[in-house]
């Protein structure tokens, strides 16, 4: 008789991390919502007076505005203990002892200062616990002559140069939609921390992590900022175009606000491209037989380009043109992309059930790990929804101390 054999307990990756998110809007519950999705155990601190703003953000669940119905904190806060605590009240910080003590990580993204005027900076939190991990997630860092201006990312975005770039070539500056650094910072903050937990479990030592989300931006722009450094050339709007591909732009196509990007970088691009269209008499004209001949005359090749793709559906240039190796893509809108197969096919969305909000669907981290995976298994919280479990199961309150504290307003 062939032996049952024992099923491999497969663990989370961050399964037995524990983590105090005194962290709002995007960039520092981002960073976190990594380890949260791999299994870490995060508590999430917030106020009733002071509540993430991202709670006040839209869109809302079936447009019905509510502090517990943004679908944007509803994506950055799954698998989070929450949890409402007022940091100014004076019996607020024995709890804030507690939480320290219990942590591994601690993050923070208020405007800097202010951690430290609640006598809660790294060197206090280090006293509590000598090997905690804390990360600072601000604007422009702790220090400098900036250091203390508060910022969103959209201001930071600006300030990167990001929007100096956007737009056509004669038009003002136009803002890239959203917070942009607040979705670049997480991809350094995540690794910054995983690099500190190894450097722990190492060492034992624990440290402090000053993130940047305006360095983090910059990075994105390298290339010319070097090209500035060594050459001192400025970089302007071009609109949809790349000094390094032509043709390279957006095409109108068949059907209303109907598009299609299409990008040709090498000259075996270029020809495929051409057999794509049949080759036209207007392709073998000298002005588009070379890349820099194509550049001098995008205009024209722009128009010629979308005389052919205005008769056709942008699902049908897409599969042409990558079935010949030219790089290409619909243009979606929030239904395309929120249908697309290879989404749906990675379970990139998932449903999760809310108290308040009920079944709404959330987007997945955009890697999977083989052996530990994410996963999805609990929906955001609402304001302090936590409140009960988290300071007598996990942080050790007594129901007659809860209570006390409650009715004083700690837990406001």
């Amino acid at each position: 008789m062939r032996e049952a054999r024992r099923k491999e307990v497969v663990k989370q990756a961050f399964e037995g991390i524990k983590i105090a998110e005194f962290a709002w809007l995007a960039a520092g519950p981002f960073i976190i919502k990594y380890f949260s999705d791999h299994g870490a155990t995060v508590i999430k601190i917030e106020s009733s007076t002071r509540p993430d703003t991202l709670r006040q953000t839209p869109p809302f669940q079936e447009n019905k505005p509510g502090i517990n119905r943004s679908g944007w904190f509803a994506k950055y806060n799954t698998n989070k203990y929450g949890i409402s605590l007022n940091l100014s009240h004076p019996k607020a910080r024995p709890v804030v002892e507690k939480l320290v003590r219990w942590a591994d990580i601690v993050i923070e993204s208020f405007t800097p200062g202010v951690i430290k005027r609640w006598n809660l900076g790294y060197e206090e939190m280090a006293k509590i616990k000598p090997d905690i991990i804390m990360m600072s997630t601000s604007a422009q860092g702790q220090t400098g002559p900036r250091a203390q201006q508060p910022s969103y990312g959209v201001q930071l975005t600006s300030l990167a140069g990001f929007v100096h770039l956007t737009n056509w070539p004669d038009r003002g500056p136009a803002m890239v939609y959203g917070a942009y650094t607040d979705f670049i910072a997480p991809y350094f903050g995540t690794a910054a921390l995983v690099a500190a937990l190894d450097y722990r479990r190492r060492t034992g030592k624990g440290q402090y992590i000053d993130l940047s989300q305006y360095e983090c931006a910059v990075h994105f722009l390298a290339p010319l900022i070097l090209d500035y450094g060594v050459n001192q050339r400025v970089h302007h709007r071009m609109g949809n175009r790349s000094p390094y591909a032509a043709p390279h732009g957006v095409y109108r196509c068949l059907g209303e606000d109907s598009w299609c990007a299409i990008a040709v970088f090498t000259d075996e691009e270029w020809e495929a491209f051409c057999r794509v269209l049949s080759n036209p008499d207007w392709t073998k004209d000298q002005k588009f037989q070379t890349f820099s001949a194509r550049k001098e005359n995008e205009d024209e090749l722009d128009q010629f380009i979308e005389e052919w793709t205005k008769k056709l559906s942008a699902e049908e240039v897409m599969r042409w043109m990558q079935e010949a190796g030219v790089p290409a893509g619909v243009v979606r809108n929030n239904e395309g992309v929120y249908g697309d197969p290879q989404l749906n096919a990675r379970q990139h969305f998932w449903k999760l059930e809310h108290p308040e909000m009920g079944l709404h669907s959330v987007e997945s981290l955009p890697f999977k790990l083989s052996k530990t995976p994410s996963e999805l298994k609990q929906a955001a919280p609402c304001l302090g929804q936590d409140n009960y479990y988290v300071y007598t199961e996990i942080l050790g309150l007594s129901d007659e101390e809860f209570i006390q504290l409650s009715g004083e307003g700690v837990f406001n």
